[in-house]
């Protein structure tokens, strides 16, 4: 097996009497695309912080490509891409000179760099916008920007804090046709995202967190089988909600409600819909089990305020 690409061991983070990441361990191995995710205060963020040697842990180590961190944090950075939650690019330089100006921060003479910018912006579809400054981008291609920005230094190891957050249905599906490129060209992703279809599509394995702690890890679609019903019934519709003490729930394993939904989770999804034919005031949904379900099963349905 190839040595990981980067090791959390045991990691640790308190403010105050907060425990931030709580004895948190997980590896990412080369090529592979290791997801993030939990509710807002998980911890998610601060993992970054400290994977980047931005944030010390109070105990627990971080090693990237057989090197520790933060002792050798610039060996480290020179191959890494970071593309964070919230826009860093320079409102003052076109697209092109905010890839340039990235690049001399890697100590890359300005030849090499201006060699990489026009195969940057074409895989990010900004050739037209060269000229452009970021304030005359749209949402997504600014977040494009930023990707190809990370890629600047031709890293192995990017860290993607919610790269799609904000962005419109198109834009988002475009960002993850380019990260599976990333991927088929062997580079190694840590990616923390809300959307748990961007997981499914581009996460080998996920690591769930909650209280700064890790409570699942595995490949999705494991991960729904270990810890889900197979199917799912959302009933909706005025008088959904009496059902949860009607005779029919016992034909589900499990039932939630969330608002003026009713969730039946079941292996069978038959007999619970032909039951349901005679409500016809309501609307059903059948569909499979998805990490949605598995998110929150294990973290709660209630709405958490960021940390």
């Amino acid at each position: 097996m190839n040595e990981p690409i980067l090791s959390v061991q045991n990691l640790c983070k308190h403010y105050g009497h907060a425990t931030v990441v709580n004895d948190l361990s997980f590896h990412i191995a080369p090529g592979e695309c290791l997801g993030v995710i939990g509710p807002n205060g998980a911890g998610k963020t601060t993992t970054i912080r400290m994977c980047l040697g931005l944030t010390v842990p109070d105990s627990g180590s971080v090693t990237a490509f057989g090197l520790p961190m933060p002792a050798s944090a610039l060996a480290i950075k020179a191959q890494l891409g970071v593309v964070s939650q919230m826009d860093t690019l320079d409102p003052d330089f076109s697209c092109a000179e905010n890839l340039l100006v990235y690049g001399r921060y890697f100590g890359m003479q300005d030849a090499q760099i201006r060699a990489r910018i026009p195969s940057l912006l074409e895989f990010a579809s900004l050739t037209a916008k060269a000229n452009a400054k970021p304030g005359e981008l749209s949402g997504g291609m600014k977040r494009r920007l930023s990707l190809a920005r990370a890629l600047v230094n031709n890293p192995r190891l990017l860290l993607l804090d919610e790269p799609t957050t904000g962005l419109d249905p198109q834009a988002r599906h475009l960002m993850w046709e380019r990260l599976q490129l990333l991927l088929q060209q062997g580079k190694s992703i840590l990616l923390t995202t809300h959307f748990m279809d961007e997981a499914e599509r581009l996460c080998h394995r996920l690591l769930v967190v909650d209280h700064g702690k890790k409570i699942a890890e595995g490949a999705p679609r494991d991960l729904i089988k270990q810890y889900l019903e197979p199917e799912v019934v959302e009933v909706f519709g005025n008088g959904a909600q009496t059902l949860v003490d009607a005779p029919l729930k016992t034909l589900a394993t499990r039932v939630e409600v969330s608002g003026e939904t009713v969730f039946f989770y079941t292996s069978d999804a038959a007999p619970l819909m032909a039951a349901l034919a005679a409500h016809t005031q309501l609307r059903t949904l059948h569909r499979p089990a998805n990490l949605e379900d598995l998110f929150l099963k294990l973290t709660g349905r209630q709405i958490r305020e960021e940390a």
